[in-house]
């Protein structure tokens, strides 16, 4: 009879997408940690196409802490990646950090004590001063401003990617199986014991930023549909104002012509009203085309990831 090996107090989840080169000194780092009661570490490759799987392997079988290797039939995304690897977490608190380098593993030590002390179900790493470039950091500041209004958290508080959280966090949100998944959305659907810690961010450590303008406004996407019908709202709200003011435009049309003091419309004048109304129109059908369209993937059940195989290493 085997004798399975004891849960750790922290689990350490990395999802890798193109990782080859900064993978290596960041796993090597966790390792030396000393954490009160242990810790693991759980990579998941979510469709790299470099060298990032072999990397990982060699890591597995030089390691010193208890190593989980996930590796993903092709790429899902960050967030996707990021919910496998708390479905294979054993720690009583998960915190899963990026493969940049750019969360100091040290840090994240720090981040499981706060939550850990504070009795939170979830705490985030709020920077000083980030080290992304200036796109990302209007792109991040856009997304938390508007989550104050679309999800139910503290207005002003700040939501990263750098978070930890506890096991039955983990376990609750990692039940979910939609296609387009938001984490910080769904903690923030069965908690709001939430905390936050200023720590450390650092500079790349090697190549660029997998986050596109494109994964960005995804990422927007999910944000604001996924988690609310505000959107659905201010798209009823718009087409009331634009109605309204179509009725009053009508009235001083009617108005001009029986004074007779009305200019002569023209071509111009109609395209353009024309054009207000049918744009208008379109940006709402296209919004609930959205809507519509998750729903439509969620019943067919598109997966939010396929793991191919899984690797363990380290004990």
């Amino acid at each position: 009879m085997s004798i399975s090996a004891p849960e750790p107090a922290l689990s350490f989840v990395v999802p890798l997408y193109f990782s080859a080169d900064t993978i290596r000194p960041l796993v090597k780092t966790i390792e030396t940690l000393l954490v009160e009661g242990g810790h693991e570490l759980i990579l998941v490759n979510d469709g790299s196409g470099d060298a990032t799987l072999a990397v990982c392997r060699e890591l597995v079988r030089e390691a010193r802490i208890p190593i989980t290797l996930i590796n993903h039939s092709r790429n899902f995304g960050e967030h996707n990646a990021v919910l496998t690897g708390y479905r294979h977490a054993r720690g009583g608190h998960v915190v899963n950090i990026d493969d940049d380098g750019q969360n100091p593993p040290a840090e994240a030590v720090r981040l499981w004590q706060y939550a850990r002390d504070q009795g939170l179900d979830a705490a985030y790493g709020c920077y000083s001063t980030k080290k992304h470039s200036l796109w990302r950091n209007l792109g991040s500041a856009f997304t938390n401003r508007m989550s104050d209004h679309m999800l139910d958290k503290p207005a002003g508080f700040y939501l990263s990617s750098f978070r930890c959280v506890s096991a039955f966090i983990a376990k609750e949100i990692s039940a979910h199986a939609g296609p387009y998944p938001y984490i910080d959305g769904l903690i923030l659907q069965v908690t709001q014991n939430i905390g936050s810690l200023e720590v450390r961010h650092e500079e790349r450590h090697a190549g660029e930023s997998g986050y596109t303008l494109r994964r960005l406004l995804r990422l927007w996407v999910s944000t604001f549909v996924n988690f609310s019908i505000m959107p659905l709202r201010l798209a009823t709200l718009l087409g009331l104002v634009m109605a309204l003011a179509g009725l009053f435009g009508l009235v001083i049309v009617f108005y001009l012509y029986w004074t007779g003091h009305g200019p002569a419309y023209g071509w111009g004048s109609l395209m353009a009203a024309l054009l207000l109304l049918s744009g208008t129109q379109l940006v709402m059908l296209g919004l609930i085309g959205e809507y519509i369209g998750r729903m439509y993937l969620a019943v067919n059940r598109r997966p939010q990831s396929v793991v191919r195989n899984v690797e363990r290493g380290g004990g």
